[in-house]
């Protein structure tokens, strides 16, 4: 009795169409995940996102937990990003080899660091990121090794004065793709209010930051409180437009839910009759 048989193993590595999109001229709409949650990153993941990242900066989610929401994003054709906590190569590497298709690295101020966080998603000779891909490998495929360095995204988040300063030096740097910009925390450092809509002088900085990109070649993103406010990024020249995160929907949603309910409650309270 024949229990098994050889057969040609074909190895191809999953394609981030993440950057195909980009590579077409086309936009990426991204979601946001703070929840730590993987059963609320499926449900989000429900949604068609083109990627959705998780965060482990501002939200409160962990190395562990962000693992398992990379195995929820994964049931779908949703590409998984990770923001990281700050330029630390170690866990740039362990969320790489987790399964993220692309990291957004918080608060790069200067070339130098562009160069640090590029170098930890590169294998060698392009970086010094480490070999031991585990699940990228299962996510990916076996040759993911092979194409890893022109698969990975790398996204460096332009959000303060020095790093607009520095926009040149920044973006000239090999391997960099993109640029992510977090108008908060630029509107902070060039002294104005936080928030969305962002203040003009603040749309003013996000246009030079677009105008830097597409004279060096790199993809630029944000952050976005609206639809309208991505649709108007897109036509300065952003391609990659995050929308809120899964926490504000939520508490939007529940909010007009509430508010909706006790309006109707208040009107239907003037009529009489059993209902």
């Amino acid at each position: 009795m024949r229990l098994s048989t050889n057969r040609k193993m074909v190895d191809n590595v999953r394609e981030n169409t993440v950057r195909s999109i980009f590579e077409q001229g086309g936009t990426v709409v991204n979601g946001w995940l703070g929840i730590p949650s993987s059963v609320s990153a499926e449900n989000m993941a429900q949604a068609n996102w083109d990627s959705l990242t998780v965060d482990l900066q501002h939200g409160v989610v962990d190395y562990q937990t962000a693992v398992t929401m990379f195995q929820a994003i994964t049931t779908t054709n949703t590409i998984p990003f990770a923001r990281v906590p700050w330029l630390g190569p170690g866990i740039i590497m362990k969320l790489l080899d987790a399964g993220a298709y692309g990291i957004v690295c918080p608060m790069i101020n200067s070339r130098a660091e562009c160069e640090a966080f590029v170098g930890a998603c590169r294998y060698a000779p392009d970086g010094y990121r480490s070999f031991g891909p585990v699940r990228a490998a299962w996510y990916a495929g076996a040759d993911y090794w092979q194409h890893a360095n022109s698969t990975v995204i790398t996204m460096a988040m332009i959000e303060t004065q020095k790093a607009v300063d520095e926009i040149d030096e920044i973006l000239s740097v090999p391997g960099l793709d993109a640029i992510y910009v977090g108008p908060s925390d630029l509107a902070l450092s060039i002294g104005c209010k936080p928030g969305f809509p962002p203040e003009d002088k603040v749309v003013d900085v996000i246009k030079v930051i677009a105008a830097a990109a597409k004279r060096h070649g790199i993809y630029a993103g944000i952050h976005c409180g609206s639809t309208a406010m991505g649709k108007e990024m897109v036509s300065y020249g952003y391609q990659f437009i995050t929308m809120l995160a899964d926490n504000a929907f939520l508490a939007a949603a529940a909010k007009k839910a509430v508010a909706e309910m006790r309006d109707t409650e208040s009107d239907t309270g003037k009529q009489s009759g059993p209902y």
